[in-house]
Order: C-alpha cells, then sequence, then structure tokens
C-alpha cells in the first residue's frame, strides 16, 4: 500500500484554525488592535487544555485496571503523562505573560463587547478539574457556576464527575498496596518500641518515633495522626482512605529503595499539578486586578475576589501534601526486615 502524501497545512487544517480568530470589534467596525492577541491566547489555552484532558483520559484508564505493578511500563506511563502535564501547566502560566503586555486602556478598547462571555465558562477547564477530582458540591460560588454554563456543558461535566476520578484511582491503588497484608515481609523484624499499633508492630514503631520528634508546641500533631491513619470514621468523608494515607506516607518515608521511587514520583507529580493550577489561578487573579481594578468580570462576578476564593477552595490533592507532616528523619526511620527490603528492590 502506498501512502498518500500528507501537506503540513492540510494535516493540521490550518485553513481551518486561522480563519476562526474573528475579533468582536472588526464586526463592530472598528477593529481593537489587541483583542486578536486576546483571542489567540485563549485558543492556544483551549488546546492545551484538550490535550491534558487526553493525558488524563489514558491515566485514568491505566489506573483503573484491577492490578497496577508498581514495577512495570504502566505505572512509569502514568508518570511520564502527568509530567507532561506539569510541563503544559508551566507553560499556561507563562502564557499570563503574553497576555499581560495588553494594558488596562487596550483591554477597554473591546471589553464591553464580550459581555457576558468569560473565561469563567471554559467547560474544558472544568472538566480538568473534575477528571483530577474537584466535585460540584466542593466548588467556590456553586450558584454562580451553575447560572453562567449552558446545559450541555453542564452536563458533560456532570458525566465526568460520575466516573472515577484521579484523586479516587490513585486511592484504590494506594489501598492495595500489598506490604502490610503479608507477614512474611516482617518475618525479622526487630522491633525499637514493642508496641502494635493500629494492628501493625511497624505502626507501633513509626508512631512512637514521630512522638520522640515533636517538640512541645507540636504535640497536638499526634492526635491528628491517630486520626488521620487509623480512624476510618473521620476519613470517611475525605478523598484518602486511613489505609491509602498509610501507604502513601510509607512510600515518602521509604521513597529511596528501587520500587517506591515511580510511586513517589507519581505522588510528587500530583502535587506539583496541585501547585501549578494554584499559580495559575493566582497570576490570572493578579492579572484582573491589574486590568479592571474592583470592576465586575465580564460574566458577572466579582472579579479578584472570586477568583480569590476558588483559589484557596481548589486543591485537590491537598490532603497528600499534609502528610509531609508526619516525615520524621531519614537516620530514625524504623529499619526494615531483610525479607521486606528485598522485596522493595534492596540486595544486600
Amino acid at each position: 500500500m502506498v501512502n498518500k502524501e500528507v501537506y503540513y497545512s492540510d494535516y493540521l487544517q490550518l485553513d481551518k484554525i486561522l480563519s476562526t480568530q474573528v475579533p468582536e470589534s472588526r464586526i463592530a467596525g472598528n477593529e481593537a488592535h489587541d483583542e486578536m492577541l486576546f483571542i489567540i491566547v485563549h485558543q492556544a489555552y483551549e488546546l492545551w487544555f484538550k490535550q491534558i484532558l487526553h493525558e488524563l483520559a489514558s491515566i485514568c484508564t491505566i489506573m483503573s485496571a484491577p492490578k497496577v505493578n508498581d514495577n512495570s511500563p504502566a505505572i512509569y506511563t502514568v508518570v511520564h503523562r502527568f509530567d507532561r502535564i506539569i510541563e503544559i501547566l508551566r507553560l499556561l502560566v507563562q502564557q499570563v505573560n503574553i497576555i499581560e503586555t495588553m494594558t488596562p486602556l487596550d483591554f477597554l478598547d473591546f471589553r464591553n463587547m464580550l459581555r457576558p462571555a468569560s473565561g469563567f465558562q471554559s467547560f474544558q477547564f472544568k472538566m480538568i478539574e473534575a477528571s483530577l477530582g474537584l466535585k460540584f458540591d466542593q466548588r467556590h460560588g456553586q450558584g454562580y457556576y451553575l447560572s453562567q454554563l449552558r446545559q450541555e456543558h453542564k452536563e458533560i461535566i456532570g458525566d465526568i464527575e460520575s466516573k472515577p476520578s484521579v484523586i479516587e484511582l490513585i486511592n484504590s491503588w494506594l489501598e492495595r498496596m500489598p506490604y502490610f497484608d503479608v507477614e512474611e515481609y516482617w518475618t525479622g523484624y526487630v522491633t525499637g518500641s514493642g508496641t502494635t499499633f493500629g494492628g501493625h508492630i511497624f505502626w507501633g514503631d513509626y508512631r512512637d518515633a514521630y512522638s520522640n520528634s515533636l517538640v512541645e508546641a507540636e504535640k497536638d500533631n499526634l492526635e491528628d495522626f491517630d486520626k488521620l491513619f487509623f480512624d476510618d470514621q473521620y476519613n470517611s468523608d475525605r478523598s484518602l482512605s486511613a489505609k491509602a494515607k498509610r501507604s502513601a506516607l510509607f512510600i515518602m518515608l521509604y521513597r529511596d529503595y528501587p520500587i517506591l521511587q515511580m510511586p513517589y514520583k507519581l505522588l510528587n507529580g500530583l502535587l506539583e499539578i496541585d501547585e501549578l493550577m494554584a499559580t495559575w489561578r493566582y497570576r490570572h487573579m493578579n492579572m484582573v486586578h491589574r486590568m479592571i481594578g474592583k470592576r465586575i468580570g465580564t460574566g458577572g462576578s466579582s472579579g479578584k475576589d472570586y477568583l480569590k476564593a476558588s483559589l484557596e477552595k481548589h486543591y485537590i490533592f491537598s490532603e497528600i501534601a499534609e502528610l509531609t507532616s508526619f516525615l520524621i528523619e531519614r537516620r530514625n526511620l524504623p529499619h526494615l526486615s531483610a525479607n521486606l527490603e528485598s522485596k522493595l528492590g534492596f540486595v544486600h
């Protein structure tokens, strides 16, 4: 079979793409120079949002498998695709620099022609948030949210919310970590405290070591430790179960073992995604304040105040971030048994 010849502009369908920049000010007969920039920047955002959704769909498919081998190409692929999302988000943060070359007066040349359109109506961005794990009942300004989106877009986002999100799949993956369920891994383990906590001798030792690491002003952390890692009722309405948190903490503590390096990169990648999305919201908030001050957004929101509130509330992986409060120094970690060290890839 002879492959057909492919021409660059035909392959990219540039005739379609390059004809979609139609400034409202041009239609009105008095074209504002910077409206072209405004359109292209936002179209570029939406194209990158589409790529992020493509990556997330693939990640969710892999993580939905009944078993995900932490020492397999599957987990590497997940980490690699999260890394790609991270690089895209970095680019999106930097893209704010380009739109900030537009001055407030430049924006006013066409701003009122955009009403009631708003960047808030980017349903693809909300699809990303929903895919990662932000549910409707966790959103800031739910009434405004419902009033701004078309019904078909609400349904698309609702459909995504009805499926397992990244944070839910991460919870299931962490709950399947087998190291505390296999007795032979702990044969030969030498206990330090001699006490069992949460049904396992390791956690008795770790809790004792963690307690000894706390200064007087941090003593309440021990109560939080018990709730977060061993109280199923306390965690029942949270994103991660107590068992999943124990697994995540174990990965963070013993990340230097070969088999835990990819799982650690995965967890760290989620934190980076949260940080970059918050950074993007922060840059957007400051850009809006710079452009319109205290005026109402084109979509009717309170502008900067709305963006600030959503920035603070829309962290998705904060329960992973809070686990760093419960780390101790490497030198004080309980020594694992030879059997478990061998399983984790450390061979004497």
